[in-house]
């Protein structure tokens, strides 16, 4: 049917897996927006919760480390959990964006533009 076209077809085709690959980066980026996830440091006396982007959204802190003789304490304490949510953060969008590229059928480990 198409074999008059030549490498057209293939370009059609091409071009139509690009904009299912832009849609979909396009979900992603949503539900990155959407999905949380809680670093903690201080066996949970600090906890930060940031979105799969690395957006700091909440911190959680424990009434019973403050004393003033321990600012130091409590200063690393919240910088440890939201470095932990930043990793976390950023572990899961790498792994959203790993189940993204092998349902598209790209290669693993491809770097996609946006992320």
């Amino acid at each position: 049917m198409f074999k008059g076209l030549g490498g057209l077809g293939d370009m059609a085709g091409m071009m139509k897996k690009a904009q299912e690959m832009q849609t979909k980066m396009g979900e992603l980026q949503e539900r990155l927006a959407t999905l949380t996830v809680i670093g903690e440091s201080g066996a949970g006396l600090v906890k930060a919760t940031a979105t799969a982007k690395g957006e700091l959204t909440n911190l959680d802190i424990d009434p019973s480390i403050f004393n003033p003789d321990e600012k130091e304490v409590v200063e690393d304490l919240i910088l440890a959990a939201i470095k932990d949510a930043q990793a976390k953060a950023s572990d899961r969008s790498e792994r959203e964006m790993q189940e993204l590229t092998s349902e598209l059928g790209l290669p693993a480990g491809m770097n996609m533009p946006g992320m």
